[in-house]
């Protein structure tokens, strides 16, 4: 498994990191963001003096074939081997798509993620996933491979706008709902409109352990990993709406909402406290507002859940919670229970 560093001291942690893997050429890659707003943090380091700089485009948009050869073509032309080490520097999609590239480059270099943004820290770059979005559907293409190391430092949190920590903190959100009532309570009365970034990264070191528990237990996903799919079945929907109507919304924010109906789905189907679910009804609409679709979406929205990857035997697969903590994998709904859910969200 991956090691996971809360680094209280960046250019130490970073050292050690790279020091670790035997390598004879160093890669970092950034998106175009990143690498204004987050290379010229660890750009003086010693350990990052012989590196050479891949610069991608930002955004999920850029996750494709396309930028994924291009980082092929300038490890090519860079001289890498299989015995190269690449850093990847940003978000979840500099994370996705940096650690699929390394993976299959040479049929596999080493990689180190340094995640950049909330969602990234406590999402993306934890547990080895990887890949790209093909075909208009999300991480359509990729493999498991965990990075050798994940380094994690709220240094690169205070470069957030709020609307990339609240994205972010939805993923945290469904962490507190699978683990405990503490830790969701506790989630939901941190001040993360004036957030305390020490208590902000204990409460991400919180997340993080979770997640890994849950790897660790099921790396490959064949079965509790699951859980960490609660709220992204319609998340992924909506994500996916949104992007083929060109109003691209932040995946925490999707997944904010997919939480909402999944939270329904899982009163209907397994008895979830109905006092809890409007708690997070009021949290989520507070924060993160709401996404607006009509009827005529229904067909299209359901579409996108059938080709999640999660789905057997033709059937949407859900992840469900009888209560905060109560993990129900592979739960099925029919189809007028899913238009219900939609409803829903809609009317609400």
């Amino acid at each position: 498994m991956q090691d996971i560093i809360i680094a209280d001291n960046l250019e130490q942690s970073l050292a050690e990191a790279v020091g670790k893997v035997e390598h004879d050429r160093l890669f970092v890659l950034t998106d175009t963001t990143t690498r204004e707003l987050c290379w010229p943090v660890v750009q003086d380091y010693s350990v990052m003096k012989e590196a050479t700089m891949i610069t991608i485009p930002p955004t999920d948009e850029g996750k494709t074939l396309e930028t994924l050869a291009s980082v092929w073509t300038s490890l090519q032309q860079g001289g890498a081997t299989r015995h190269s080490l690449m850093v990847n520097l940003g978000g979840g999609m500099v994370t996705d798509l940096g650690g699929f590239a390394a993976s299959t480059f040479k049929r596999g270099m080493a990689y180190i993620n340094i995640p950049t943004t909330l969602l990234s820290q406590v999402d993306a770059s934890v547990g080895g996933k990887t890949g790209i979005n093909f075909g208009g559907l999300k991480n359509e293409i990729g493999v498991f491979n965990c990075a050798r190391s994940v380094i994690l430092s709220s240094a690169f949190l205070r470069t957030l706008d709020h609307e990339n920590l609240l994205s972010g903190y939805a993923e945290m959100l469904k962490h507190g709902l699978l683990s405990s009532k503490e830790n969701w309570a506790e989630l939901l009365t941190f001040d993360i409109a004036d957030p305390d970034y020490d208590t902000l990264q204990a409460l991400v070191a919180k997340s993080v352990a979770i997640k890994e528990q849950i790897v660790t237990e099921d790396p490959t996903e064949k079965g509790i990993r699951k859980a960490l799919n609660f709220g992204h079945t319609a998340g992924h929907a909506i994500e996916s709406l949104a992007l083929k109507e060109g109003r691209t919304v932040l995946h925490g924010y999707a997944v904010a909402w997919g939480l909402l109906m999944e939270l329904y789905l899982s009163a209907r189907k397994c008895g979830f406290p109905a006092k809890e679910m409007h708690q997070m009804e009021a949290y989520i609409k507070e924060h993160y507002g709401k996404f607006l679709y009509e009827c005529k979406h229904y067909d299209t929205l359901c579409d996108f859940m059938a080709h999640d990857k999660k789905n057997q035997g033709g059937n949407i697969n859900f992840t469900l919670l009888g209560g905060i903590g109560d993990i129900r994998i592979n739960q099925t709904a029919t189809q007028d229970e899913i238009e219900e859910m939609l409803d829903y969200y809609r009317e609400s």
